[in-house]
């Protein structure tokens, strides 16, 4: 990894030793020696990852910005893209807990959260937990579940504690539900409802991969071969510690308010001379807003940086955002997605 030490390049650097902004200059290389120290463990992550994920660079990235934030994911795109491979490789490589739930149309939420069972032994009833009690969570095939399964996440998801009968249990403090979906099958699938869709940080959208990696991919698989050993090697306490520093990670005023202009463009393009109003139904909501800060610290860290540059908001602009803007029946009769109008909205908007 590659570090950056000479902020020259955010907005609002201040201008010279001796100047007002001084003390902010000091205190941002002290931030890119803190970001140099606690981010050793992601090189060591990256090196496991590689050994079954073949590219997947930006789905890599995204998997490590949800353990530097604590922010749930979605990940959608077609089968046999490593979807579930990538989750699964990540949680070998954590030294946590780790459950798969495959979620099938006659899921009950009790399957994911657990339930209440009578022991006529004591003449009591007695709380059997689910796998939703663990530190990584893979939900596959999330859509799949009906909305009453899907909602049986949003106490979870949001507020990391699970109320079963009339207690209240704590979630690990290392809690991450990755969720997967396929975008083109219908048959027997259920559209997430909005409520939850929201407490996802990111939408990930998987692609194919290129020539090269898919040439790649073909040397590499031998069916033959004995399993690819994933080694652990990260412990929660190195995440925990660069979730500290990924914190502290400096925002100028200008990147702030460049956030808060995106995010407001979604909600009233005409004060951006955007003619998009037709199209957008409903603006993206404030999780969008905080999460877009979150993200943007955490690429800035993955970049070996203690400052946020505006690229780092762009780059997490589309993640956070497609999944909360929903567009009108006007864009849908038009083929306009709600990834076209966040980059309208992303070249138009004024960059600090």
């Amino acid at each position: 990894m590659t570090m950056q030490t000479n902020p020259s390049s955010f907005a609002g650097r201040p201008q010279a030793a001796g100047q007002p902004g001084d003390n902010t200059f000091l205190a941002i290389q002290a931030i890119n020696e803190q970001v140099k120290h606690s981010s050793v463990w992601l090189g060591l992550l990256r090196q496991e990852m590689a050994k079954v994920i073949i590219g997947q660079e930006h789905l890599v990235e995204r998997l490590l910005v949800g353990l530097l934030t604590g922010g749930h994911i979605l990940l959608e795109g077609l089968p046999g893209l490593a979807k579930t491979l990538a989750v699964k490789t990540l949680a070998l490589a954590v030294h946590s807990d780790f459950r798969r739930i495959q979620f099938t149309p006659d899921m009950l939420p009790a399957d994911i959260l657990g339930t209440q069972i009578y022991n006529p032994k004591d003449t009591a009833f007695e709380i059997k937990k689910g796998p939703i009690f663990s530190s990584l969570i893979l939900a596959d095939e999330i859509n799949r579940a009906p909305a009453k399964v899907q909602s049986a996440l949003l106490e979870a998801m949001q507020e990391k504690q699970v109320t079963i009968g009339d207690s209240t249990f704590r979630l690990p403090d290392l809690f991450l539900v990755l969720a997967t979906q396929n975008p083109i099958e219908q048959e027997g699938t259920y559209p997430l409802p909005e409520a939850q869709i929201d407490r996802f940080m990111l939408k990930v959208v998987v692609d194919y991969p290129s020539r090269s990696e898919e040439r790649m991919i073909l040397d590499m698989v031998n069916h033959t071969d004995s399993p690819i050993q994933i080694n652990a090697v990260a412990h929660p306490a190195d995440i925990f510690a660069s979730r500290q520093v990924v914190d502290a990670i400096y925002m100028d005023d200008k990147i702030k308010d460049y956030i808060i202009s995106l995010v407001f463009a979604t909600r009233d393009p005409q004060s951006f001379q955007l003619n998009l109003h037709d199209y957008i139904e409903t603006g993206v909501s404030p999780r969008a807003t905080i999460n877009l800060k979150a993200v943007s610290r955490a690429l800035a860290f993955l970049a070996g940086r203690g400052y946020v540059t505006p690229d780092d908001v762009k780059s997490a602009a589309m993640d956070v955002m497609r999944h909360r803007l929903r567009i009108s029946y006007e864009a849908e009769a038009e083929s306009i997605s709600s990834e076209d109008i966040i980059r309208q909205i992303l070249d138009t908007v004024p960059v600090p």
